[in-house]
């Protein structure tokens, strides 16, 4: 794996420490690279209410664009799931939304990592370019 992206696993580690899981126990921490070289990062904070529940995966990246970033590399996340955690569909659309096809770097609770690109989680994905079709049509 890329130097860049051990060093982005780290920091999802470290992000993990701080997720707030008091009820699945489920502790999930991300980090995103940005083209210019910094990173994200975010953890899984749960509310009582799940659906109220923001993942790590979007912490990290609603932060980075908080912030103006624009342009994305990569994304590590990390559980201490001794599987690979894919994100959820939520993350997906807005990770492809706002960050396109980038690195999605998975890591188990062993610390064996793999990497996919976003698009092979979300195949066929609604996007920006499906709304402007629609108003293409309405216009005429």
């Amino acid at each position: 794996m890329r130097v860049q992206y051990e060093e982005l696993i780290k920091v999802a580690q470290s992000a993990k420490r701080r997720a707030y899981a008091p009820y699945s126990k489920f502790r999930v921490g991300a980090a995103l690279l940005t083209s210019s070289g910094q990173i994200y990062s975010g953890c899984n904070i749960e509310i009582s209410t799940y659906a109220l529940t923001l993942c790590a995966e979007r912490t990290a990246i609603f932060k980075a664009v908080s912030e103006g970033e624009k342009k994305f590399k990569a994304i590590a996340v990390v559980s201490d799931d001794p599987q690979y955690i894919p994100p959820c569909g939520a993350c997906r659309q807005v990770l492809m939304d706002l960050a396109g096809n980038i690195d999605f770097i998975m890591v188990n609770g062993k610390g064996a990592g793999k990497v996919v690109k976003l698009a092979k989680l979300l195949p066929y994905a609604f996007g920006k370019k499906n709304l402007l079709r629609t108003r293409k049509k309405r216009k005429s």
